[in-house]
């Protein structure tokens, strides 16, 4: 009795030719970027925060008012919308099958990165330039 790998079939083995996505190299190095990004960023911000508690409000937007503080907090926001829209849009390819409602979804996802990343910027900006 022989034992190994069952035999490939016709039917798995042929190639479907509707093309390549394009942008999965792209949007996995993105991913990995970003997610490397946001290691030394996460723990930069959760130092941030840990240093305002305790502190009055005119305190704490002093310290978030600080270029360099603001910077970071920049960035991390930058890369971690970037790195959540990445990821939802991974999920949507992956779980969605039905093509309008992928193309929708991917549209709503796209919406709410950008709108989420907007509110956290111009708080970010507007604690840091008044």
């Amino acid at each position: 009795m022989a034992t190994g790998p069952a035999p490939v079939t016709h039917a798995t083995s042929k190639v479907r030719f509707l093309g390549s996505a394009k942008s999965g190299t792209a949007d996995a190095w993105n991913m990995r970027v970003t997610s490397l990004a946001l290691v030394p960023l996460s723990i930069a911000f959760i130092a941030i925060v840990l240093s305002l508690a305790g502190k009055d409000y005119a305190a704490a937007r002093a310290e978030l008012g600080h270029p360099v503080v603001a910077i970071i907090m920049l960035l991390f926001i930058l890369s971690g919308i970037f790195h959540m829209k990445l990821g939802m849009q991974s999920i949507i390819d992956d779980y969605v099958h039905d093509a309008h409602l992928k193309e929708w979804s991917l549209i709503a996802n796209l919406f709410f990165s950008v709108c989420i990343g907007l509110a956290c910027i111009f708080a970010a900006l507007k604690l840091s330039l008044t």
